[in-house]
């Protein structure tokens, strides 16, 4: 039977457009450097407001990516 191992990182994307956008940034930019990303689970979503409105909208993101198969 053949088993895995998969590691848990914390990251957190921005958008000035939307959360989600903001989610696949930090998919994007993890992905630059680790391979074989399994699962990205959105934790928290915030933004920052600049005179009254949305100006920068953050998604904090766990991303898994397994680091060893048998």
């Amino acid at each position: 039977m053949s088993e895995s191992v998969y590691k848990i990182i914390e990251m957190v994307g921005s958008s000035t457009v939307s959360w989600e956008e903001a989610a696949q940034s930090a998919v994007r930019s993890a992905g630059l450097s680790l391979r074989d990303l399994r699962i990205a689970e959105v934790v928290k979503l915030d933004m920052v407001i600049e005179d009254g409105k949305a100006a920068i909208y953050r998604a904090r993101v766990n991303l898994s990516f397994k680091i060893l198969s048998e």
